[in-house]
């Protein structure tokens, strides 16, 4: 039976993740954190895809991903997880053995500003959720630290300008604790 087809609209904003099988480690050493990074930096750099927001933590990842054209966020994830499952099988010596993830990435459009600002806060303050960190920008492994401790090179290689401004206050607002109406609603979608 085929599979449906995705949403897959240029110009709107989306949420997109995906887990490991079983919720197994992906990310175990700094080394496999930063080949994931270095994996998104080239496909964003091949497709043109622009990135608003990422985390990658031990065992899934969270983007926020504005594609540009239609078609362009199922070239980008095919890019981006394909290489991603054949380096971390190549790595460990589990070619054949199996998927890495538990199944296709899932994306959400994000509605309007405010739900995309929803999203940002609620990929970068993932770690501090998941009680890996103190603060967001603590986490190496995220656009929050990028922010934040980036060259101007660093951050333009991994992240774009989202299309509308976030907080003058953007630590505090990014450290400052969830509210639960908002995590309850992109639970409800994701």
């Amino acid at each position: 039976m085929a599979r449906t087809a995705r949403v897959d609209v240029g110009g709107m904003p989306y949420h997109v993740l995906n887990r490991a099988v079983g919720r197994m480690r992906i990310f175990n050493a700094p080394r496999d954190y930063q080949s994931f990074l270095d994996i998104l930096a080239d496909a964003k750099e091949e497709t043109g895809m622009r990135i608003l927001a990422f985390d990658a933590m031990p065992n899934h990842w969270h983007l926020s991903l504005y594609p540009r054209n239609d078609g362009d966020l199922g070239i980008f994830m095919h890019r981006l997880t394909n290489a991603h499952t054949r380096r971390v099988h190549a790595e460990t010596g589990t070619t054949g053995t199996g998927p890495l993830y538990q199944g296709r990435y899932k994306s959400f459009i994000i509605e309007d500003d405010a739900h995309l600002l929803t999203v940002i806060k609620y990929i970068e303050r993932n770690p501090v959720r998941a009680k890996l960190v103190q603060r967001c920008e603590e986490w190496r492994w995220g656009s929050a630290w990028l922010r934040t401790h980036g060259d101007t090179n660093a951050i333009a290689r991994f992240i774009d300008e989202p299309p509308i401004d976030l907080p003058k206050q953007y630590l505090r607002w990014i450290n400052a604790p969830d509210k639960e109406d908002d995590l309850a609603r992109l639970r409800t979608s994701v």
